[in-house]
C-alpha cells in the first residue's frame, strides 16, 4: 500500500446510459484545469474494454472507436466476477495506485457489492447523474453501440450517492451544476 497522500478529490460518477456520465467527466476535467490541478480518468471497466477489442479483432470485425458491446461487455464482466468477484476492482485499484493526480475521476462504477465499496474506501465521491427517460432513449439512439443492456444497472440504486444532478437542462446549466458539487467538495 502506497504512503503518498491521497489526492484531493476523488469522484465516481455513476448513471443509466445516456444519462451524460462521460460528458460529466469532462466537464470534472475542465474544472481541474481551470483550478490548475493535476487530474485523470480511471475507467474501472478498462480492462473489459481491453478484452472486448480483442474478441472483435478475434472475430475479424470492426468496432467503431469509444462503442461499446454492452452485451458482450455485460458478459465479460459476469465471467471475470464468477473467478473472482474483485478482480475489476482490484485491476482498478493497481492503476490508481500509479497516479498522483488531484483530481481523479471514474465514470463507470456500476457494481454495488463489490466495486463500490472498494472505491469508497479508496476515498472516491459519488456523484449520481440522472436525466428524463426520454431524454435518455434519444441519446442512446444517437451513440454508435452495437447492442445495448440494462442488466449491469439493475442495481446502481443500491449505491448510494453523495450528489445528485439532473442532466435535462442543457450543457450551460449541466456545466454550473457539476462546477458547483466539485467546488463544495474541494
Amino acid at each position: 500500500m502506497s504512503t503518498a497522500p491521497r489526492p484531493a478529490l476523488r469522484v465516481s460518477v455513476i448513471g443509466l446510459s445516456g444519462v451524460g456520465k462521460s460528458t460529466c467527466a469532462s466537464m470534472i476535467e475542465e474544472f481541474a484545469r481551470q483550478r490548475g490541478l493535476a487530474h485523470t480518468r480511471v475507467k474501472l471497466a478498462k480492462p473489459l474494454y481491453d478484452l472486448q477489442a480483442e474478441v472483435y479483432r478475434t472475430a475479424g470485425a470492426e468496432l467503431p472507436d469509444g462503442a461499446q458491446d454492452q452485451i458482450l461487455m455485460e458478459a465479460l464482466a459476469g465471467a471475470l466476477r464468477r473467478i473472482r468477484p474483485a478482480s475489476l476492482a482490484d485491476d482498478f485499484t493497481r492503476r490508481l495506485a500509479g497516479t498522483d493526480a488531484d483530481l481523479v475521476i471514474n465514470d463507470d462504477l456500476r457494481d454495488p457489492h463489490v466495486d463500490a465499496p472498494i472505491l469508497r474506501a479508496q476515498g472516491f465521491r459519488v456523484l449520481r447523474i440522472v436525466c428524463d427517460e426520454d431524454l435518455r432513449q434519444k441519446r442512446l439512439a444517437e451513440r454508435g453501440d452495437p447492442t445495448r443492456a440494462e442488466s449491469s444497472t439493475r442495481e446502481l440504486d443500491l449505491i448510494e450517492p453523495d450528489a445528485v444532478l439532473d442532466n435535462g437542462a442543457g450543457l450551460d446549466a449541466y456545466r454550473t451544476a457539476v462546477h458547483q458539487v466539485l467546488g463544495s467538495w474541494l
